[in-house]
Parts: C-alpha cells; sequence; structure tokens
C-alpha cells in the first residue's frame, strides 16, 4: 500500500502537467518548478499574468502590493473574492486566491508600495528569478531595470492602460538552446554523410524492378546516393537545378526535390561570443566553447548529429523483414552518431569545467544532450536597457512608423458606407439622408501612435500628479495638457513636426488609467508567455516593445 502511494506521489506532477510537458518538456517543467517570481501591483494585469504561471506549476513567487481591495477591484480582478474583501490587503487577498489554484505552489506577500521598495530596497530583488513589473510608470521602470540587470534577474514589464497595453523584456542577455523554430531542415547529413552511412547506403540497391519494393527504401538512403553522384560530376558552383533533375529520375516525390532544395548550413560562429570560457561563464557558453572544439575536430566541420529523422512509411505489400530492416537499421545509424557525437561533447564539456576550476557536475547530462540536438537551433537575444531606449532610441524607427501610421475611419454603430475611405483627425456625427441612424465615426492609429501616448500620460503624472482624465471634472484641460505634453515628448524623440490625431489623445484621457479586465487579460497572457520563454529558455522572446491596440484589434512589435 505504502508503495502504491510512493508511486501515486511520483507520477502526479506528470499527470497535472501533461499537456504542457508535450510542449516544452521535462527539462522545461523543471525550470518552471525551481523558478522564484516576483509580481510588482496586483492589479488585473499583474494576477492574470501570476495565474497563467501558478496554473503551469512556477515553483514559487511573492506578491509587492501595498494598496487595498476597493469596490472598483471586485468588477476587473477575478482573483479578489467579494465584497468581504473591500478593505483588506490586495497583496494578501489575491496571494490567498492564487495559492488555491495550485496548492504546490509556494506563495508569499508583500504588503509595500513597488515604487517604494524599488527605491528604498533595491537588494530585495536579487533572490528571484524573474520579476514581473506591472502598471509602473516611467521612472520606476528606469530605476527596476538597472537594478535587475545588475543582480542578473531577469525583467518583464506588462502594462494595459484603457484599451491600450505594452509588453517588454529587458535582460543583459537570454541564451536559448531549444529555440524551437516553425520551419527548420532535418540533419540529414546529406552533404558529408559519415562512415557507417556511407556503408549502410552502399548495400542498398536502388535498380529494383518491383516499384512497390523501390517506394519503401528510405529516402535518405536515395538522397545520399543521388548527392553522392552529382558532387562527382559538379563542382561546387553548378547549379543545383542538376541534381535536383538527377532526384525526380529517381522516383522521388516533388515535395522531397524541393526539401532537398533547401538543404543549407545553420552552423555558424560569432568569434566575439565565442570568448575563452572563464568561472563567471554561463552552462550555455561553456557548451558553445566545448562546440566549437567539436566542429572544428571530430565533427569535421559539423555540429552533433540530432539523431532523428523524419518516419518513414511502410507497407505490408513489401516484405516485412525487409521494409523492419532498412528502417531500424537507418534509425539505429542515425541514434548511434548521435550518442557518439554527445559523449565527446560531454567530454570536451568536462574538459573545460575542470580547466575553469568548476565541478564536473555542474552542466548535467540531459542538459548536454539538449545542447546537442539542438546546436543548430542556438539563439542568443540581447536587450536595451530601457533608460537607452527612452533617453536615445532610433530616430529613424520611430519617424518610419509615425509616417506609416493608417488612420481609419471606423464606424462605432454600425457600417458607413459612404465614407469608409474618409480620413480625419477628430470625432463626427454623421445623419445619413433617409436614415434615422445615427453614426459615431472614430479614428484609429498604429502602435507608435499608442508608444508615444503611455509615455507621455507618465510624465503627465509627473507634472500633474495624476493621470490624465483618472478624475470627473476637467477633461477638457487634460486633453491640452496630455497633447502639450506628448508633442513635447515627440520633440525630445527627435520628431520634430510630428503630430498626433486629435481623437486618440481624446481617447487616452477617456481612459483614465483604467484597467480593463478583458485587456488586462490579454496583456497579462502575453507577459506570462514571454516569461516562460524566459524561464525555460525553449522558444524565442520578443525583441522589442509590444504594444496592443485594443481599438483597432492590433498589435505591432516595435524595435527601438
Amino acid at each position: 500500500m505504502k508503495r502504491k502511494k510512493e508511486e501515486a506521489t511520483m507520477s502526479e506532477p506528470k499527470t497535472k502537467y501533461d499537456r504542457q510537458l508535450r510542449i516544452w518538456g521535462e527539462l522545461g517543467q523543471a525550470a518552471l518548478e525551481e523558478a522564484s517570481i516576483c509580481l510588482l501591483n496586483c492589479g488585473p494585469t499583474g494576477s492574470e499574468a501570476l495565474k497563467n504561471l501558478v496554473l503551469g506549476g512556477v515553483g514559487s513567487f511573492t506578491v509587492v502590493d501595498g494598496s487595498k481591495v476597493e469596490l472598483g477591484d471586485l468588477g476587473n480582478n477575478f482573483m479578489v473574492d467579494d465584497e468581504r474583501s473591500v478593505g483588506q490587503s490586495k497583496a494578501k487577498s489575491v496571494c490567498a486566491f492564487l495559492q488555491e489554484l495550485n496548492d504546490s505552489v509556494k506563495a508569499t506577500f508583500i504588503e509595500e508600495n513597488p515604487d517604494t521598495l524599488i527605491s528604498t530596497n533595491p537588494f530585495f530583488f536579487s533572490q528571484f528569478t524573474l520579476v514581473i513589473a506591472t502598471q509602473l510608470v516611467e521612472d520606476s521602470m528606469v530605476k527596476l531595470d538597472r537594478i535587475c540587470r545588475e543582480a542578473n534577474v531577469m525583467l518583464v514589464f506588462a502594462r494595459s492602460y484603457g484599451l491600450s497595453g505594452f509588453v517588454r523584456v529587458s535582460v543583459k542577455e537570454h541564451t536559448v538552446i531549444d529555440s524551437k523554430p516553425d520551419h527548420f531542415l532535418d540533419d540529414l547529413r546529406l552533404n558529408n554523410p559519415w562512415p557507417e552511412l556511407k556503408s549502410f547506403v552502399e548495400t542498398i540497391d536502388l535498380n529494383v524492378s518491383d516499384p512497390v519494393a523501390h517506394k519503401h527504401i528510405p529516402y535518405v538512403v536515395i538522397l545520399v546516393k543521388v548527392a553522392d553522384e552529382w558532387t562527382r560530376s559538379h563542382s561546387v558552383q553548378d547549379d543545383i537545378y542538376g541534381l535536383w533533375m538527377r532526384i525526380t529520375t529517381k522516383k522521388l516525390s516533388k515535395q522531397l526535390s524541393k526539401f532537398l532544395l533547401r538543404v543549407e548550413s545553420a552552423l555558424r560562429f560569432n568569434n566575439d561570443t565565442c570568448a575563452e570560457p572563464n568561472s563567471n561563464s554561463s552552462d550555455f557558453w561553456v557548451m558553445v566553447a566545448a562546440l566549437k572544439e567539436f566542429v572544428s575536430n571530430e565533427g569535421d566541420g559539423e555540429a552533433p548529429l540530432e539523431g532523428s529523422i523524419p518516419d518513414m512509411t511502410s507497407s505490408t505489400e513489401l516484405s516485412a523483414t525487409a521494409s523492419l530492416h532498412c528502417c531500424f537499421s537507418t534509425d539505429t545509424i542515425y541514434q548511434s552518431k548521435a550518442e557518439a557525437d554527445f559523449l565527446v561533447m560531454e567530454k570536451r564539456v568536462k574538459n573545460i569545467l575542470k580547466k575553469i576550476g568548476r565541478d564536473l557536475s555542474s552542466i548535467s547530462k540531459p542538459t548536454i544532450k539538449s545542447f546537442c540536438k539542438n546546436a543548430r537551433k542556438l539563439k542568443v537575444c540581447r536587450y536595451r536597457m530601457v533608460e537607452d531606449e527612452f533617453s536615445n532610441p532610433c530616430v529613424t524607427e520611430i519617424q518610419k512608423c509615425l509616417a506609416d501610421e493608417d488612420y481609419r475611419w471606423q464606424c462605432l454603430h454600425g457600417v458607413c458606407p459612404f465614407h469608409m475611405n474618409t480620413k480625419a483627425s477628430n470625432f463626427e456625427r454623421l445623419l445619413f439622408y433617409g436614415s434615422s441612424y445615427a453614426y459615431i465615426v472614430y479614428c484609429g492609429s498604429g502602435a507608435m501612435g499608442f508608444y508615444v501616448l503611455l509615455r507621455a500620460v507618465d510624465r503627465f503624472t509627473a507634472n500633474y500628479n495624476k493621470f490624465p482624465g483618472q478624475f470627473d471634472g476637467g477633461m477638457d484641460e487634460d486633453i491640452s495638457r496630455l497633447k502639450t505634453t506628448a508633442l513635447s515628448l515627440l520633440a525630445d524623440l527627435g520628431c520634430n513636426g510630428s503630430v498626433l490625431p486629435d481623437d486618440l489623445i481624446n481617447e487616452m484621457c477617456r481612459f483614465g488609467a483604467s484597467e480593463l479586465h478583458v485587456v488586462a487579460a490579454f496583456i497579462g497572457g502575453i507577459a506570462s508567455q514571454e516569461v516562460i520563454k524566459l524561464v525555460t529558455k525553449q522558444f524565442v522572446p520578443m525583441l522589442g516593445t509590444y504594444i496592443f491596440n485594443g481599438i483597432d484589434h492590433k498589435s505591432q512589435l516595435l524595435t527601438l
């Protein structure tokens, strides 16, 4: 009975996280379960982001928020229970709710204003794997970015503002082993087959009279044979079309022919990033150093073999023994080569670890094996400091985005057939003859307009101690002030003479810094997605500032 209970306990995580394990695997899940997350501000945006991570099985989280639950929170934050929580600590209420979603996640909260914590206790953040900073103004963003970079803590900013919002990743350097590209060629090593593969290919006769038998010859064998024939009769400079012609005459499918045409070398090294490793080098760069040695020696110019090949069809029409022999032999040859390459890489990694004075077991076998399998898919992402982006953005990119903005007329109540192509800069009420319908029409803006105004509202707040449109009354004055602030910001960005549509400025004031739950849930979802990419070191995080335009239901990634 005791043994059954232990087995049930061990299998529980795999059952609980079954679907996501199929996406990022056990290594990714282990990284997630070891991660410690800090959330700054637990309004709807932050709560939605953290909820996704708690359900995913993050190791622990700490919520930092000094505010109390208000009646308005009951309408836009589903992590706040009911009216009984009004007046209580928001951090405590959200923390308790999230803990109920997954009791295997450790949860704590701190009742303190995040802006105050950033200014008075910067060392607080060094204990975390990653910080999710939501609803921060520009000044606090700059300070926190400096703090997290110095402590090597990953940082994700997220903010929802009315019908708009943004997400931005900020890390010194992020390395990705398993980038999971949408389209990638299998590593069949057609251009440079190793001796065992050559020997196996030579045992297969393509000149069989039975079309069914020919159909079930592993296509790797056909490709290697044809590639060998072609290279012996052509120089490197010859057009690949000749090889394609040979393939088609060998009864190869059209799809496979196109596949071969796309074969190319994917491994390239940047000498600047492959510097001599030292005791402070990350596991990634230690393995890259080992990879560079491998390519120059045992690899003969190639990365370690991945070891997997696409599935091949089989048929009962063909001799079962012959079919199984071909397929099994091909798989075994590729797997054996991949295992041999892994053992060489493991030895080189350990030699480097010994050389730099690190524990030989500090990089695990599964990590090295994953590195070898994905050696052709490695990615390195480097992010600008937030302060650099704010003070010295790419002016040409800003001007280009502003010039490409599409200010279109759209109808709030019905279709406006006679004015769909009309361009204007402010609201207008139209009454069509012969119709009783009144159409309220507004102008939409592109991502750059929202980017500028999201920064302008922070300047507005610094000057007037409130967000534009936050309180009843004085809306016209706030609109005028925000417009002046936005024009000043555009001038500081090097875009003198650029203007933003009045209706967009009006809308930003009408938002009143509100967090609409539907927008907060979307922004929070994007933020949590980027957190998982960063923590698992799988997939490639967004490079730039992601802007969401809820008015036009569009989004864009700005690289400034």
